[in-house]
């Protein structure tokens, strides 16, 4: 029992040190700066069991997933590096949508189009990228069930964390107004394209070691 709590904690702070609630809140903001209270907590659900499912996935079968398509770790870092830096590099630039009188049916459309971010960058390559998926696989194949179990259980309490910084960041980052906001989306779109840039950075790193 000891040492499976002992496992759980540092399984807890593997994953914490990956994919850091805290740190990602001003992305997640950043990223949902345009959308209303509704549409940001469904995107923060629906990143977040999309993440929740891809870790379980690669807990219970990540090496065959990779030796079946011949996936390399590296590769893997190089992509999701530069979806990553093309999100932020956008951002960068202060897109958004400038319709000022949208009808019902361009509404919807508007609102599918903010929840898309929740798959993309936030689910995969945020939440649940190269690192976390690495660290997934980590834990979950050096032992038995017990810990791919643990593996599973502790990322979704660490989900269910992630969710309420979310969540809550959105509401305090509110009362800052629409100028502030237009900065913070500027300094995570670089924050972004940095991030995406070390991505493939270590994946070019990771790749020529292979080649070597």
């Amino acid at each position: 029992m000891e040492n499976t709590l002992l496992h759980a904690v540092s399984v807890f702070m593997g994953f914490f040190a990956i994919m850091n609630p805290i740190a990602n809140v001003p992305i997640f903001l950043g990223l949902t700066v345009d959308d209303d209270e509704q549409t940001t907590a469904a995107i923060a659900l629906r990143s977040l069991l999309l993440a929740f499912l891809i870790v379980t996935l690669f807990s219970l079968a990540g090496k065959v997933i990779f030796d079946l398509f011949g996936l390399t770790l590296p590769a893997f870092r190089i992509t999701g590096g530069l979806l990553v830096f093309l999100i932020g590099f956008h951002m960068l630039q202060g897109y958004h949508s400038n319709i000022q009188h949208p009808s019902e049916q361009d509404k919807q459309q508007s609102r599918e189009a903010a929840l898309s971010v929740a798959v993309s960058p936030l689910g995969m390559p945020i939440l649940a990228g190269p690192g976390t998926i690495a660290t997934a696989m980590n834990y979950s194949s050096g032992g038995g069930l017990m810990e791919v179990v643990v593996t599973i259980a502790v990322f979704a309490v660490l989900c269910v964390i992630t969710y309420v910084f979310f969540v809550f960041g959105e509401k305090f980052v509110g009362y800052l107004g629409a100028s502030a906001l237009g900065v913070i989306t500027r300094m995570m779109g670089l924050i972004l394209a940095v991030i995406g840039t070390q991505m493939v950075i270590v994946g070019l790193q990771g790749a020529f070691k292979l080649v070597g």
